[in-house]
């Protein structure tokens, strides 16, 4: 019988502003950029997992009703994501908190998942993020054509 490897699941939000803007969260230690989202927790849907996860990495309580669901995306070879997108008011980026933290290893020390956030251009995503990230936001997501519909979407805006 042959043997199959599940794919992780990694969940999370597309969070978009009207000034055609995305919410980006920076990554401590890293280079990079990336969307509030993680690993699924065994129970979890993967809508539940990704509110979690955008509420640990930035502190942000996004109402479940505000979330349109983009479905799932191949990642890598041992992740799949499943994006969840919505449209919000440009809120002040000192509002954000990380609430996750991880163990460094080199100094000892309990450090936040995500040290940094911003309101950047849908352009910008292209360099900012992992090159598997731009890819997923500006070839199968289309950021532009997603904001276009949350825009006619009734309620999309959070009050």
């Amino acid at each position: 019988m042959p043997f199959f490897q599940h794919k992780r699941l990694s969940c999370g939000v597309v969070i978009l502003n009207p000034d055609r803007e995305l919410l980006l969260c920076h990554v401590t230690g890293q280079n990079h950029w990336d969307l509030p989202k993680g690993g699924i927790d065994l129970g979890e849907t993967p809508l539940q997992a990704a509110l979690r996860e955008t509420r640990e990495e930035c502190g942000w309580c996004i109402d479940e009703g505000a979330l349109h669901d983009l479905g799932r995306f191949c990642y890598t070879t041992k992740k799949d994501l499943h994006l969840f997108a919505t449209l919000q008011p440009r809120i002040e980026l000192k509002a954000l908190r990380c609430e996750s933290h991880y163990l460094d290893r080199f100094s000892g020390r309990q450090l936040p998942e995500m040290d940094g956030f911003g309101w950047f251009a849908f352009e910008r995503a292209q360099t900012l993020c992992t090159p598997k990230m731009a890819a997923v936001l500006g070839q199968r997501v289309l950021l532009d054509k997603l904001l276009e519909r949350l825009l006619t979407t009734p309620h999309a805006v959070a009050a």
